[in-house]
């Protein structure tokens, strides 16, 4: 008999096919799990044994519980920061990720929020529709800072920030990070803090996992050290930054732009942030592409495929 999977998120028709080729598939991906949960049948629910959705996901204890023989859950992507990991741990609910599989489109919309903030292309843009662009022997944009020389800071030198790092080195920039412990096989320079990394930084680039300890990492005070001539980076989770203390920054010229591809309530967006200079903005789509789709597709089978056969998972969240 098909082991029932629980698809609690949209995936790509391949993919869904693949799937539904090798399990009984139940989709909850409209109402999102905790509801799709409620609502099932107590029946159904006692059938199924594996989940899958990305990490960013709610699916609360409460929920759980209501899957008795849930067995696994997997994330595709690289967070988890949806789930209840301390239930799942109570239940020897196995919880498994795609840790590397979007790290190199991440990284590179990191490095094109970088270059539009700093740049200010959506200014540039706006300055083209407006016809105020008459050739450049008439008026024209004021000129800005370039890359070059710059200092980048990555708050979490994981495989996302070790890919930001590379590219950053590549446009002749200078390159520090912080993070949970000190990497010795790397030659950058650690700062024992955020906010030493944001005073010696000229841009700053979040990819922290999200989890209780980096909720607000970048606060008022990493903003204010950070300075009037530098720009934030978020391309981890909108949690991870005090958004009402960025806008303040923005706004008055504490900082000196942003480019987020996450907010802290997502879909919500301040309208504030479409107004200011030098903020460049993504609707969370850092693991968006056909690449990172397929890497994690492929983990998330091979972590089914060990759990169904008795094997070890492939790619277990150890904590």
């Amino acid at each position: 008999m098909q082991p029932t999977l629980l698809l609690a998120s949209r995936v790509s028709e391949s993919f869904l096919e693949c799937l539904k080729a090798r399990f009984r598939v139940i989709e909850a991906t409209a109402a999102g799990f905790d509801a799709a949960v409620a609502a099932l049948a107590p029946e159904l629910a006692g059938e199924i044994r594996i989940v899958v959705a990305f990490g960013s996901t709610p699916m609360k204890g409460e929920s759980l519980a209501r899957l008795p023989q849930l067995g696994l859950i997997c994330c595709l992507g690289s967070g988890y920061d949806g789930i209840d990991l301390n239930y799942a741990r109570e239940r020897g609910i196995v919880v498994t990720n795609s840790p590397a599989a979007n790290a190199r489109s991440v990284a590179d919309l990191a490095m094109g929020l970088l270059i539009s903030s700093v740049r200010n292309l959506p200014a540039a843009r706006h300055y083209l529709e407006a016809g105020r662009w008459q050739g450049n022997a008439g008026e024209r944009m004021q000129p800005v800072r370039g890359l070059t020389g710059r200092r980048l800071g990555i708050c979490g030198l994981g495989a996302i920030g070790l890919n930001i790092a590379r590219r950053a080195a590549a446009f002749d920039m200078e390159v520090g990070y912080h993070g949970r412990k000190v990497r010795p096989e790397v030659a950058y320079p650690y700062f024992d803090s955020i906010v030493q990394l944001a005073t010696w930084a000229d841009v700053l680039v979040v990819s922290l996992r999200a989890d209780a300890s980096t909720y607000h990492a970048i606060d008022a005070t990493v903003l204010q050290a950070l300075g009037p001539q530098g720009f934030l980076i978020n391309v981890s989770r909108g949690t991870t930054v005090d958004e009402k203390a960025l806008l303040d920054a923005l706004k008055t010229g504490q900082i000196a732009g942003a480019g987020l591809d996450v907010y802290e309530h997502e879909p919500s967006i301040p309208g504030e942030l479409f107004r200011l200079p030098h903020v460049a903005l993504t609707p969370h789509i850092g693991g968006s592409t056909l690449e990172a789709a397929q890497e994690q597709e492929a983990c998330v089978l091979a972590n089914i495929e060990a759990y169904v056969t008795g094997q070890p998972p492939r790619t277990p969240v150890s904590r």
